[in-house]
């Protein structure tokens, strides 16, 4: 059985390479980034509730702003 950072680590390995399939596709990054969240959030409201998934998304402003999601030295 995998560790949580084992599942993590494997998760990320797939999503990068849905992520360059659909690139190979010609299925452009804001398309897959939008796509992603909703399916993110769909995915954590059926196993955390409305309320919680809700709760989650109001720290997402402050966390955004203070760099958490940005990508050190990433060409923009």
């Amino acid at each position: 059985m995998q560790t949580d950072q084992e599942q993590k680590k494997a998760a990320l390995g797939h999503i990068k390479e849905a992520w360059m399939e659909a690139w190979l596709d010609g299925i452009d990054g804001e398309c897959m980034a939008q796509v992603s969240l909703f399916v993110t959030l769909t995915e954590l409201v059926a196993t955390y509730g409305e309320d919680a998934t809700a709760r989650f998304a109001e720290g997402l402003p402050r966390r955004i702003s203070s760099g958490e999601f940005s990508l050190r030295g990433a060409k923009q």
